[in-house]
C-alpha cells in the first residue's frame, strides 16, 4: 500500500438538528466545536437531516396532489396541438 495518500480520520459526532440523534463515528470532516466522549475529544458536526428524521426512513408520508399536477399540466399545455411538420411519421412495413 502506498504511504501518505490516505486521508486522516478524526473522531466525530454527527448531531441531527431535527431529532437530536447523535452518531459517534470517524470522518475526514472536522469542525471547530468539540465534545469529550469517553475521555476523547470528538469534532461535533451538525446535520440538517439524517435517517432519524427523514420521512422515508421514519415512515411519515407526505400527501402529493397528483391530480392537481395533471390538471395543471392540461391547463398549461392542453391547447397545444402538434403541427403536421413536427408530428412523427409512422414507418411503413
Amino acid at each position: 500500500m502506498k504511504k501518505d495518500i490516505h486521508p486522516t480520520l478524526h473522531p466525530v459526532v454527527f448531531v441531527d438538528a431535527a431529532s437530536g440523534v447523535r452518531y459517534v463515528t470517524r470522518s475526514t470532516k472536522t469542525s471547530d466545536e468539540s465534545e469529550n466522549i469517553d475521555g476523547k475529544p470528538h469534532h461535533v458536526i451538525a446535520l440538517g437531516i439524517s435517517a432519524a428524521s427523514h420521512p422515508f426512513f421514519t415512515g411519515q408520508k407526505t400527501f402529493v396532489d397528483t391530480a392537481g399536477r395533471v390538471d395543471k399540466f392540461k391547463k398549461r399545455f392542453g391547447s397545444v396541438k402538434m403541427s403536421e411538420t413536427t408530428r412523427p411519421v409512422p414507418k411503413k412495413k
